[in-house]
């Protein structure tokens, strides 16, 4: 009767071709154990990525020997299971074969009983090389599929493109921020399962209608069974319960039982509320007797994609429990090229980043995994929203008849798995395929259609619809009931012509913009291109000089240097991080500073970028950012890197994501509008502060304007002719700072410039850093005796400040405070940061690009 779970441990591995075998740990892979046992080196340093790529061609298998924990014999069924197997992999259990595995982000599951013995059992997984088991499919294809961010010149295979083939995390095969580490190994949990009679192996939280007066929910509990009874099914949370008699029979059962909960709390997106949870346990009775048990934990909340035609369009928002939600924040992407070293730690420093940063939304992005659930569960405590893509990016895919069950069957696994999750809101079928494409536009899209005959390009777009026309949504529409799907981002809507596909100027659907970046188009050009969601949009920096220094050395500083090159996947990247800065900023003075400068060249394009998109609701009802994170220390577009610490990206879009932000625009006319835009939804009442300042701290002109804006509202609460405010000097040598008062509290403050940064006649300053009484060495107050652009203050100790690559304006002080976060705490707090360093633009130019 019950339960028994034995988590296998104590493994050894070793290549196929080998005698010796060495230490393993599971859950892990191939690369991480052999870098643990010193048998490579560090992958991530210097151009070590390029001389580790033997290690997929070879095949390698994995060993241990267990004895069966007491009781799990005596269970009437007997189970191995295993979370994940990374990729190809054949499983014998003392010498007998019991599963093969080919799809990482499956459960792979065999039954073991009269298999297992009591002592002495010997468990090997063998796994192919997934180079060696995927060349031959393109042979048999006959033709190379599409797969740009595939590195498989790096990995020795020529134009062979073989990630297309395997259902594993395409990033493993490089992404243009990416490296390619083509891993192999155990990358979840092994265990055997034991049970008798009965088992509950799930409960789903079906919400069918959601208000603050009532939840109706329909619960299913799935039982498994191993012979005919009759029971009773209990439900019950937090004091609600309810129950309902079921005649069980032999195998497996879905009992489905309504639920009434009235006053329901909700489950709020962060700014807009709490995101309260609840437990529901479901527990299977014979009698009084109690035989098996299970849980979901989930929030209550309706939620909708909302996509009604208007005369611009359609919109295209989400609406959280009735309220329209304007989504801030940026796509995920895994937090490693080695899965299994991603700690709960690192999750919830991301997480916990993205509340901090003042997000509501992530977007779980097709290139890399289904993720683990800690991020889910963080997500939903959190209230960040997520954008989930099915595993799918940036490449056509195989649709013969065992590609197509695998997806399907991949797909039902992870959507049962996550459908309980409160923060999910959308499945999205992959990213960018639909517009690279472009089936419907002769000459658009990535140029991949000329290199196939009209025969091969029918054959791929009918595989592709399969995929994501037919199989996915009817797996989103089956399994999670009520859930929106969307077949591609960036995407118009399913047309089936060429106005499908998604383009800059797009009025309806999500948008993809990156004429800034790869096209060269100005910064400027955020201000105009704004589409209606703006999923994608992004700008490259390099990470601080200690990050660099982590797998640099001194000879390395050079943006050609060989090592300089591995870290940068962009093929153009330096190119146009220094093309851009040569535009907007002033030359740094050597290599250090052109780090920090390419950080606040990133900031800059980010927050014009975003408060744009913000302006312009509710026409625009989302801003995500590329991307968050970094799955090794690289120059890429994160705003957070690999180590977790904040760029100066990160504070510009905190500020730029208050709930409460002030923003200035310039109009064609000569004007400046300061606008308000508020997310929360209360209205707001108060006054904005305006004055015109010189560098050395003189106010020039001051205005005072009463303030009033409804709650989920962009508008325009100011604005003055800039030719009459500048009254003829130098617009170089001015800045406007503005401030938003209400209730007697600081609501948000913004400076404006009249020029770029490059233009600005900056000169040396003073900055006096002093503590605040009665802090306890955790708040500061600087002052400046002339403006300070972006100073950066960086401690001792880990953590981060409460502000950062702030301008200081003679007369404005600014108190900022250091906070850390411990393990386990779901925010940072306040703390002593040690020593405090302070360095602000004036220190990182060349001299003669400074004033004076």
């Amino acid at each position: 009767m019950g339960e028994n779970k034995q988590v296998l441990g104590n493994w050894k591995f070793k290549a196929c071709k080998d005698e010796k075998w060495m230490d393993a740990v599971v859950p892990g892979c191939v690369h991480t154990d052999l870098l643990r046992c010193g048998t490579i080196a560090d992958p991530f340093r210097a151009t070590n990525e390029h001389d580790l790529q033997w290690i997929d061609k070879l095949d390698w298998e994995y060993e241990t020997r267990f004895d069966a924990d007491g009781g799990m014999l005596a269970s009437s069924n007997l189970q191995l299971v295993f979370d994940g197997l990374d990729t190809y992999a054949d499983v014998y259990l003392n010498g007998k074969h019991v599963l093969s595995a080919d799809n990482m982000f499956r459960t792979w599951k065999a039954d073991v009983l009269g298999i297992v013995t009591e002592k002495d059992n010997v468990l090997t997984v063998r796994f192919r090389s997934p180079v060696s088991e995927d060349l031959p499919k393109i042979k048999k294809l006959g033709y190379n599929l599409p797969a740009s961010n595939d590195q498989s010149e790096l990995g020795g295979l020529g134009e062979d493109k073989i990630s297309v083939f395997a259902r594993k995390a395409p990033y493993h095969y490089g992404w243009d921020w990416g490296p390619r580490f083509v891993t192999s190994g155990i990358w979840r949990e092994a265990r055997l399962e034991g049970w008798s009679d009965a088992k509950v192996s799930d409960v789903f939280v079906r919400q069918d209608r959601v208000t603050v007066e009532e939840a109706a929910l329909t619960v299913g509990v799935t039982i498994e069974a191993d012979r005919d009874f009759d029971s009773v099914v209990r439900l019950s949370a937090e004091g609600h319960c309810w129950e309902q008699a079921v005649s069980l029979k032999r195998g497996t059962n879905v009992v489905q039982i309504p639920a009434t909960i009235i006053g329901p709390k909700l489950w709020w997106s962060r700014g807009l509320g709490e995101a309260y949870l609840y437990v529901i346990k479901a527990e299977l009775y014979r009698g009084a007797e109690m035989v098996a048990a299970g849980s979901a934990r989930t929030g209550l909340r309706s939620v909708r994609l909302v996509r009604d035609k208007d005369a611009a369009g359609a919109s295209f928002y989400f609406e959280l429990n009735g309220v329209p939600v304007f989504a801030k924040g940026a796509n995920h992407i895994p937090n490693d090229s080695f899965l299994t070293e991603v700690t709960e730690e690192r999750y919830r420093h991301e997480i916990a980043t993205a509340a901090e940063s003042n997000m509501n939304m992530l977007r779980v992005w097709g290139g890399g995994i289904y993720e683990q659930p800690a991020f889910y569960e963080l997500c939903d405590e959190y209230g960040i929203l997520i954008w989930q893509d099915f595993m799918f990016a940036c490449s056509m895919y195989p649709g013969d008849e065992a590609f197509l069950s695998n997806v399907r069957a991949e797909a039902e696994e992870n959507v049962k798995r996550l459908r309980n999750h409160p923060s999910i809101v959308l499945w999205c079928g992959n990213n960018e395929i639909d517009s690279a494409w472009s089936e419907y536009e002769e000459n658009g899209g990535w140029g991949w259609k000329k290199n196939y005959t009209a025969e091969q390009r029918k054959k791929i777009w009918a595989d592709y619809e399969a995929v994501f026309h037919r199989i996915l949504p009817e797996v989103v529409d089956a399994c999670a009931p009520g859930m929106a799907y969307w077949p591609s981002s960036p995407l118009v809507s399913l047309t089936g012509d060429r106005s499908q596909h998604a383009h800059p100027l797009s009025s309806e659907g999500d948008i993809h913009y990156w004429g800034v970046w790869h096209s060269v188009e100005p910064f400027e050009n955020y201000n105009v291109k704004i589409g209606r969601f703006m999923s994608e949009y992004g700008f490259q920096s390099f990470p601080e000089y200690d990050t660099v220094m982590t797998f640099a050395t001194e000879s390395d500083l050079a943006l050609d240097s060989k090592v300089m090159r591995a870290h940068q996947k962009n093929g153009d990247g330096n190119r146009l991080i220094k093309e851009y800065m040569d535009i907007y900023m002033s030359e740094p003075k050597d290599f250090p500073s052109f780090l920090y400068m390419s950080q606040v060249l990133q900031a800059e394009a980010m927050k014009i970028a975003i408060e744009a998109h913000r302006r312009k609701m509710p026409y625009c009802m989302g801003t995500l950012y590329w991307q968050m994170n970094d799955c090794w220390p690289v120059a890429s577009w994160s705003g957070m890197d690999y180590y977790g610490k904040w760029k100066a990206m990160q504070y510009y879009a905190m500020n730029s994501f208050k709930d409460t932000m002030v923003s200035f625009d310039r109009t064609d006319g000569g004007r400046v509008e300061a606008h308000v835009v508020r997310d929360e939804l209360s209205a707001l009442s108060g006054e904005l502060r305006v004055v015109l300042h010189d560098f050395a701290g003189a106010e020039l002109k001051r205005e005072v304007a009463s303030v009033s804006v409804e709650g989920n509202s962009s508008s325009v609460v100011f604005s003055f002719d800039e030719r009459e405010w500048l009254n003829g000097r130098d617009a170089g040598s001015v800045v406007l700072h503005a401030e938003l008062w209400a209730d007697g509290l600081l609501v948000d403050g913004k400076a404006f410039y009249f020029v770029k940064a490059k233009e600005l006649a900056l000169g040396a300053s003073e900055i006096r850093i002093e503590e605040a009484e009665g802090s306890g060495g955790t708040k500061f107050t600087l002052k400046s005796d002339a403006l300070a652009k972006q100073v950066w203050l960086t401690a001792e100790e880990p953590g981060i400040f409460s502000d950062n690559f702030f301008d200081l304006i003679p007369g404005v002080e600014k108190t900022i405070e250091f906070r850390r976060r411990e393990a386990g705490e779901a925010l940072s707090k306040p703390a002593s940061p040690g020593g405090i360093r302070v360095r602000s633009m004036i220190d990182f130019l060349l001299e003669r690009t400074m004033e004076g």
